[in-house]
């Protein structure tokens, strides 16, 4: 965190002072993108403890990360043009309220059933979060600065990664895992009084004209079809039926978009802009090769090496460390050469350390296990801000809310995919039976597959982030 806080004193100092309004859009987004992730890692390394709670399944440790992420990318696009519509400020308290709720919920689940529940409501209303932050920092910022400013919320997404293992680990080793939710009550309040009484501004790019709730129906009912379907494959006979529907559901969605005034999602500037398009099919396939490095070496620190939630939590705090570190570095490069060209070199490190970590066995040494983590923290931390520079930088002021919410989707429903694969593989594998020291012969077999696929995976990502130059 101290390295993102030197790099604003810096920047203020050496160039074109900020404004007071700057800097609380820049605070209070700052905010908000630490807390969020600061309870997704939290919740990663809570896995083991939440599972023999509720006497949970391999099944449902998956579910719980993964219907955070399909709850959001089900609303991410309806809330950016919600923003755009009725104003992205207004939409960026109302779902920090709602988000500040459904933590405090979370920390007084009583099943497992409920728990996931509850998480699925917790991503819808961090939808409106996403949409609305982004854009906001894009349409208060100039272009020069932007790839300093998204390179410092995204290392404030990295320090709530960093945090939410350790602080996470402590907490469940001393206190439990329910604190981890109701400890961030707080700050989540503060941060919402801070938006409303310093924020004064309002964009409302798109004031006037009307909601397409038709299209929204399609997308929601196509996108949950296609993920149910992909997600049951091995237990419902009819899960594959539910994937044809899902993505016929999306082709009608498509088309009908091309062919309405005020679309939900804009298909012409996905025709007509290459950099646009190709930068968040880069931004989806990147996010479904790296999402499951946290989930599975949570449980195998854990599980298969027999260490702590606190220990287990040091040891994956090297990765979002090193991205948070070289985020803003990676942002200020980013306004002086090719971002899509330090993108591509993130992803092309990535994809090294994913195939490295698909060696990795019972009997591998833990400095081998970090010098892997830190290798992965530098593919992501090149790869993630200037990636967002190059969206942001394709597109039109008035097209801020679209690109914000279409890259915010493709990272979620990347991170969606990325858990879909993984509930499957270990659905195949280990069935009902829960993880544990008995079956961490079928866990590693899982592992060794997934990372094999997503090393393979960004390889494809790699194609996608050289053809947008």
């Amino acid at each position: 965190m101290l390295s993102v806080f030197s790099v604003v004193k810096n920047m203020t100092e050496n160039n074109t002072p900020w404004t007071p309004e700057q800097k609380a859009v820049l605070f209070s987004i700052c905010i908000s993108q630490f807390l969020t992730p600061f309870m997704v890692s939290s919740v990663g390394i809570a896995l083991p403890a939440i599972g023999s709670e509720f006497s949970a399944s391999a099944v449902h440790l998956g579910l719980i990360e993964m219907l955070f992420v399909l709850g959001s990318s089900l609303f991410l696009l309806p809330a950016g043009r919600i923003g755009d519509i009725y104003g992205r400020k207004r939409m960026y308290i109302i779902g920090f309220a709602v988000f500040s709720l459904t933590t405090l919920m979370a920390a007084g689940a009583w099943s497992i059933n409920t728990f996931i529940i509850i998480r699925f409501l917790q991503g819808a209303s961090s939808a409106f979060v996403l949409s609305s932050g982004l854009a906001i920092l894009t349409s208060i910022f100039p272009s020069e600065k932007r790839g300093q400013v998204l390179g410092i919320s995204v290392a404030c997404v990295y320090c709530g990664l960093s945090f939410g293992p350790t602080v996470g680990g402590l907490m469940i080793s001393h206190i439990g895992w329910r604190w981890i939710f109701a400890a961030t009550v707080p700050f989540q309040i503060v941060a919402i009084l801070l938006a409303m009484k310093r924020i004064r501004g309002e964009w409302r790019d798109a004031k006037g004209e009307s909601f397409d709730l038709t299209g929204t129906a399609i997308y929601i009912f196509a996108l949950s079809f296609l993920i149910y379907g992909a997600s049951k494959l091995e237990t419902n006979p009819f899960a594959l039926y539910f994937m044809i529907a899902g993505a016929a559901g999306i082709v009608i969605f498509l088309f009908a978009e091309y062919h309405i005034k005020s679309p939900l999602l804009d298909v012409g500037l996905l025709m007509s802009n290459r950099v646009f398009t190709f930068s968040n099919i880069a931004t989806l396939i990147n996010y479904a090769a790296s999402f499951g490095v946290s989930f599975f070496f949570s449980l195998y620190l854990q599980v298969v090496k027999g260490i702590s939630p606190q220990h287990a939590g040091l040891i994956l705090i090297c990765q979002p460390v090193v991205q948070a570190i070289l985020s803003p570095i990676a942002g200020r490069l980013a306004d002086k050469k090719s971002p899509s060209l330090i993108a591509t070199i993130g992803m092309i490190i990535t994809a090294t350390g994913l195939f490295l970590a698909a060696l990795v066995d019972k009997d591998t040494g833990l400095p081998l296990i970090i010098i892997m983590l830190v290798l992965l923290g530098n593919g992501f931390a090149f790869f993630a801000s200037p990636n967002m520079t190059t969206v942001m930088s394709s597109v039109e002021p008035r097209h801020y809310g679209i690109a914000s919410s279409l890259v915010s989707t493709m990272r979620t429903v990347g991170m969606l995919f990325c858990m879909t694969i993984i509930t499957y593989i270990l659905s195949w594998k280990m069935g009902d039976h829960a993880i544990s020291v008995q079956t961490q012969d079928m866990f590693l077999y899982s592992m060794h597959i997934s990372f094999l696929l997503f090393s393979g995976l960004s390889v494809v990502g790699i194609i996608f982030s050289m053809a947008r130059r």
